[in-house]
């Protein structure tokens, strides 16, 4: 089967956070929301179908997540990304930020070192600094064309005896890489050698554009598996996070009762039913979804960057993962507050600014390309037209 992505169901009215918010965070509800990420897209057919099934049965009482759930994660995990992960080393969670609050208490204490590699995903920094830790910042390194890459000489020379964990994000949002295997060897023999543990967020992992690749950080060696806590879930992929469902796997013995020490405590128990049969059904059916989906995005990638190109003030990183595109918008000659005031006022879209990801997010903008070709075609419109108006006709 076939899936395209012409159109979408209309949000607006249905609590949608990214539009329910937009008054309250842009100012106006007259603008489009491109910035938090899940999918103007509908969450796919076979997915919605196994939840109306399930509903069939009339009592929607205390479930635990089934065997056969992980089990097809599991295999999702080994064909798609060619890690094997034993089933009973998963663990139910509502989502990965959660996840990552756990880890930080696990494996850190107060006043301990926790890396965080920015740009990044706000809550990174965030959880850091709420759970009364350190924030180890370790940015990036950038090129003239926009290319990340990690800077281990920033990172050894940073770390000393109080620096327990590192965050990573991989795929990287919002700088789109998909890590090489080749770094993220580099990034775990410091880590090895200074006996840091990596909490690993794969949630992208399944939003990879050919010819790049997801490699899990825990399939690298055995010495990876034994420090990596691997957090990923159908959320991203499926457009599924209103199911609030995702897992975490620890292979290693002694860190998987240090993680659930904290995590009982909290006392995350098991979900809700609807979520456990839709995970398992978007994992058991997804694939031919997925890869119409990874086409349908790059395209909207590509039209946003001809746009982009084209007034010449934008430039667009190179995407290698995720639907999520980082605009340095430098060539404007806006200051990050009026940069922001042009999204909104002038070309009606609600963006992240980058500064939210950090220092090194400035003069930057994040837009979420995840839209039907329909959205796409408006968010062009508008933004091109301000851009026509800002810097005249390009022709």
């Amino acid at each position: 089967m076939s899936y395209t992505f012409r159109s979408s169901t209309q949000r607006e009215g249905s609590n949608a956070e990214k539009y329910t918010l937009r008054k309250e965070l842009f100012g106006t509800q007259d603008v489009i929301p491109v910035w938090v990420a899940d999918m103007d897209i509908d969450t796919p057919p076979f997915v919605l179908e196994a939840v109306k099934k399930r509903l069939e049965h009339p009592v929607v009482g205390y479930e635990e997540v089934p065997k056969s759930a992980f089990e097809a994660q599991a295999q999702w995990m080994q064909t798609q990304h060619g890690v094997t992960f034993k089933t009973q080393d998963f663990i139910y969670s509502h989502s990965v930020v959660a996840s990552m609050s756990v880890a930080i208490e696990a494996f850190s204490k107060q006043g301990d070192k926790v890396i965080v590699q920015t740009p990044v995903y706000p809550p990174f920094f965030q959880s850091v600094k709420r759970a009364k830790r350190e924030v180890l910042f370790n940015p990036l390194k950038q090129d003239e064309n926009l290319h990340y890459t990690f800077d281990i000489e920033d990172l050894i020379s940073k770390i000393d005896d109080k620096t327990k964990l590192l965050l990573l994000c991989s795929p990287h949002n919002p700088v789109g890489r998909a890590w090489k295997k080749e770094e993220l060897e580099q990034v775990l023999q410091v880590c090895l050698e200074h006996n840091i543990v990596v909490f690993a967020d794969e949630i992208h992992s399944d939003l990879v554009y050919a010819p790049n690749k997801h490699i899990p950080f825990a399939s690298l060696s055995k010495e990876a598996r034994e420090i990596t806590i691997s957090a990923i879930g159908v959320g991203k992929t499926f457009n599924m996070a209103g199911f609030a469902m995702s897992s975490v796997v620890i292979q290693n013995k002694e860190l998987k009762e240090r993680f659930l020490e904290v995590y009982e405590r909290i006392h995350f128990a098991q979900g809700s039913v609807l979520s456990h049969v839709a995970f398992e059904r978007a994992y058991s059916e997804g694939s031919a979804w997925l890869e119409d989906l990874k086409k349908h995005l790059y395209k909207n990638f590509l039209r946003l960057s001809a746009v982009c190109e084209k007034y010449g003030v934008i430039r667009v990183t190179p995407i290698e993962a995720t639907y999520l595109a980082w605009l340095d918008c430098s060539g404007m000659g806006l200051r990050d507050k009026e940069l922001r005031e042009f999204f909104i006022q002038e070309a009606k879209l609600g963006l992240n600014a980058g500064l939210s990801f950090g220092r090194s997010g400035s003069q930057f903008m994040r837009l979420n390309f995840a839209v039907s070709d329909d959205r796409m075609s408006q968010i062009l419109e508008l933004l091109e037209s301000a851009l026509k108006k800002r810097c005249g006709d390009s022709e």
